[in-house]
């Protein structure tokens, strides 16, 4: 009898302890507000409709920022976190140069924190935003789970150990993104983000200067020397060239083809187009804006889950550039 007693005891204890950690780690999932806010979404969607519509240039933002964010150890919004007298921003690091919109995320913040206060996450946000912008830019619908909570702390130490840099090998660029489980093609597809937007004079300047890389087309070099025509360019000045001159608003997959013509702006999209690991799949999605998009789809999914906070982990922020004030 008293064997029983004991076994029930145990049996409540340990289904005690797999409910906590059930709470605590239960993960993202597909409409995850529908109990708490089910307009979330769609109010997020209006706001990057009438944002875009307002300045184009945001869904590029959008985009970045699920980068920028998801690769640097967690999917947290530790990105939007503004600098305090202990912690740097990761937005004022060099390798968020160029990045800039943060003021809308907010924007979008006030929207569903109108609707639902306190219950929907910056870091569901970011994510929801940056896939509603990928929709602007005339790139697929990409179904996202959501649950992520906020982050407190900023992570500008340590971007460099994270994010892989433009100027590096690629066999360090494929390094870098399979540590966070996106394979080769995934990389391949994930850099036709480049299809979009624009590029900085300051990232560029060393392919023209002091002399051409005689890898460039000729052809394509008289542009990007009109439009950088100082080896060493203001940080400050708008000088930048277009990633793509023929689709410059469209996310497709005329950026391969560019970059098998030697058009490609820095030494990552030149790599891309020529590594014998990458150029197989640069020439799939050359031929294939369907391919190019599937395995697009499948590798911001990946990128959006990494390692997020989840269940009682985190917190919800009030505002996305502060962390809650700790009573």
């Amino acid at each position: 009898m008293a064997s029983k007693h004991l076994f029930l005891f145990a049996s409540i204890l340990l289904f005690s302890a797999v409910s906590v950690l059930a709470e605590e780690n239960h993960g993202l999932v597909m409409d995850y507000y529908k109990d708490t806010c089910p307009q979330a979404e769609d109010i997020i969607r209006e706001q990057v409709k009438l944002l875009y519509k307002r300045h184009k240039n945001t869904a590029f933002s959008w985009l970045r920022n699920i980068f920028h964010d998801c690769f640097v150890e967690s999917c947290d919004a530790s990105l939007l976190l503004d600098s305090t007298r202990r912690m740097l921003s990761e937005k004022e690091t060099d390798r968020s140069f160029g990045m800039r919109n943060f003021r809308y995320i907010e924007t979008i913040k006030e929207a569903v924190e109108r609707e639902c206060p306190g219950v929907v996450s910056c870091a569901d946000i970011l994510v929801l935003s940056g896939r509603d912008g990928i929709v602007a830019l005339g790139g697929p619908h990409i179904p996202l789970k959501t649950g992520r909570r906020d982050g407190r702390k900023s992570r500008a130490d340590i971007l460099e150990q994270h994010l892989p840099d433009h100027n590096e090998s690629m066999s360090v660029v494929l390094e870098r993104f399979a540590n966070i489980g996106i394979n080769t093609p995934g990389v391949v597809a994930l850099l036709g983000s480049h299809s979009v937007g624009r590029t900085h004079c300051v990232k560029l300047v060393h392919r023209l200067y002091p002399e051409v890389d005689p890898q460039l087309n000729p052809s394509h070099v008289p542009h990007m020397l009109k439009k950088c025509p100082d080896p060493i360019p203001d940080p400050k000045a708008v000088q930048y060239v277009r990633n793509d001159r023929g689709t410059p608003m469209i996310l497709d997959n005329n950026y391969y083809r560019n970059i098998l013509d030697n058009k490609g702006l820095m030494l990552v999209d030149h790599q891309l187009a020529t590594d014998k690991r990458t150029k197989p799949y640069v020439k799939k999605m050359a031929k294939s804006q369907d391919y190019f998009f599937k395995e697009f789809s499948r590798a911001i999914a990946i990128l959006s889950e990494n390692n997020p906070l989840t269940g009682t982990k985190g917190e919800i922020r009030k505002q996305c550039n502060l962390a809650n004030k700790l009573h």
